[in-house]
């Protein structure tokens, strides 16, 4: 499955309007490139510390002629303008139900096929751990990687946080901050590649996952992980949505 000519052109008009903003928000600093996968589909797994992370990611990948398409939440397809752009660029509706579920795995499939980037958040949304490092993670890459054998990159990001802050309501645009972005090796799970998608295999390849991304974030950082990887449901935290206990402020 080839990408649709409604899905380049749209593609080419947010890359007209959005690039330059992006460059006028953020200085970039973007290493590892030479790791994407070459003239295949591959899974793109990110942190995920502020609302504004897809647009990163996007422009990181838009910028080295991969294509980019994001699972969303299938509400937002129902919201002007932001709704008909998502449909327009082969973006991938995420529905909770059974039926739901088959048609997005389908979806990425066929993105997968296209020959470009599905990004799959493995945290599932936004971290909550108060330091911003990744969190528990989800089985949706995972089993999308297993049932695929398409590559799995982590990718790291860190500094928009520092532009639009995690649940904030307004930009910091001074002083002006910098994007940092890195790119992982592709994650080895030929020892899983075979076996039955049970419970344990997907635990086990998400992790895996989780244990790159942290570390490249990590470097990032220059600093430390914690020892456990903060778990929403020992905190007594829903692991969606806003409302959850104690959210951290809107400031830098």
């Amino acid at each position: 499955m080839a990408e649709s000519r409604k899905s380049r052109v749209t593609f080419g008009v947010l890359a007209i309007t959005v690039r330059p903003i992006m460059n006028a928000l953020m200085a970039k600093r973007w290493s590892g490139s030479e790791k994407l996968p070459k003239d295949t589909g591959f899974i793109v797994c990110p942190n995920h510390i502020t609302e504004i992370d897809p647009v990163v990611i996007g422009h990181f990948l838009f910028n080295h002629q991969v294509t980019p398409h994001f699972l969303a939440k299938a509400s937002l397809f129902n919201v002007p303008i932001m709704g008909w752009i998502l449909k327009a660029t082969g973006q991938v509706p995420v529905d909770r139900t059974t039926a739901g579920a088959n048609r997005s795995l389908e979806a990425a499939r066929d993105a997968i096929s296209a020959g470009g980037g599905i990004v799959v958040y493995p945290e599932g949304t936004l971290t909550r751990d108060p330091d911003l490092w990744p969190m528990k993670g989800r089985t949706g890459a995972a089993r999308l990687a297993l049932q695929t054998g398409a590559p799995v990159v982590p990718i790291a990001h860190w500094g928009a946080h520092e532009v639009f802050p995690r649940y904030a309501k307004r930009l910091y645009l001074f002083p002006r901050k910098t994007s940092r972005v890195v790119v992982g090796d592709p994650i080895d799970f030929a020892d899983l590649a075979g076996k039955p998608i049970t419970k344990t295999v997907l635990d086990t390849a998400t992790e895996r996952i989780l244990d790159a991304l942290t570390a490249l974030v990590a470097d990032l950082r220059q600093e430390t992980p914690p020892a456990e990887r903060w778990n929403p449901a020992d905190k007594h935290q829903k692991s969606s949505g806003r409302d959850y206990d104690n959210p951290p402020e809107g400031t830098p």
